[in-house]
């Protein structure tokens, strides 16, 4: 069924909103793609504050025109769609590459971020990068490592006071 001159607009603007608030992209083929799965998909996209949006490659290719995205959806083999993450760049690559291990109907064909079109060994490098609050818990763990070992040698240190103490009173 084709889409009219008025709805082809409408989801140009809506996209073109979207891909401005972006903070990475992945481009994904969904052939195939069973619609329970893609719905499983999309909470778990939702839950990180991303989301999947199926668009025509040439409306896809017209927002990207518009928002001076280097990326010509046309030379993308099967149906494209967008993963767009609004809050992190990490967690919607981190979620797709998932989801295609589980799930072979689905297949990452590239990524966008910085401004800069990625591949998909890109897009499969930062899906395997740790997520911000794992960052934040190695960062934390690093920094009190020292000042626990500090506490910890003191703490023997008075240990074994108490211990040669309690010995010379044995003896006494």
């Amino acid at each position: 069924m084709a889409i009219s001159k008025t709805k082809k607009v409408e989801i140009v603007k809506e996209l073109g909103e979207k891909i401005a608030r972006q903070k990475a992209m992945v481009f994904a083929d969904f052939t195939g793609l069973k619609v329970k799965d893609l719905t499983v998909l999309k909470a778990r996209l939702a839950a990180c504050k991303a989301e999947f949006k199926v668009a025509k490659k040439t409306l896809m290719g017209i927002v990207f025109k518009e928002k001076d995205i280097n990326v010509d959806p046309a030379s993308m083999s099967g149906e494209m769609a967008l993963v767009i993450g609004y809050e992190d760049e990490v967690s919607p690559a981190k979620i797709v590459y998932g989801f295609t291990k589980e799930n072979k109907n689905i297949k990452i064909v590239g990524g966008y971020l910085e401004n800069k079109p990625i591949s998909v060994e890109q897009v499969v490098a930062l899906a395997k990068l740790p997520t911000r609050p794992q960052l934040l818990a190695n960062l934390v763990g690093s920094m009190s490592s020292p000042a626990r070992g500090f506490a910890h040698v003191l703490q023997a240190n008075l240990k074994g006071l108490v211990y040669v103490l309690s010995q010379v009173k044995k003896e006494a």
